[in-house]
């Protein structure tokens, strides 16, 4: 990333792509990502929490990360809520694979954050 970002930032960025990678169970080389982008970023004390994030109550991290990053709206730059859509895109695919499931959920996080026309527009030129 070229562009500095706040702790508040980082977090959102890395639940993000912890949730995404957490849908299915998170594995091995999802593991290794998540790892690269925190040293990256200097942000392994917002990966330790993504993960006890995550953690406290599994079955319901998907919403409520849902709604974490959502009043954070107006928090992010639309650039930056846009770039970190793209960025776990890219880490998803990375994987050599996006599940359905795995892209609807970012679709909807990309709605709440109002850049779903963005990242569809992306998708779309990428294939």
């Amino acid at each position: 990333m070229t562009t500095t970002i706040s702790s508040e930032e980082k977090k959102s960025l890395i639940l993000l792509k912890a949730i995404i990678f957490h849908y299915h169970g998170l594995d091995e080389e999802e593991e290794q990502i998540l790892e690269r982008t925190a040293n990256e970023l200097d942000a392994h004390d917002e990966l330790r929490w993504a993960y006890d994030f995550i953690a406290t109550d599994y079955i319901s991290a998907f919403d409520r990360a849902r709604d974490y990053m959502f009043k954070r709206t107006d928090e992010i730059e639309r650039s930056k809520r846009l770039q970190f859509i793209s960025l776990t895109w890219k880490a998803n695919y990375e994987k050599g694979y996006i599940t359905e499931m795995e892209a609807t959920a970012m679709l909807k996080i990309a709605r709440d954050w109002k850049v779903d026309q963005e990242l569809i527009a992306m998708v779309q030129s990428s294939i």
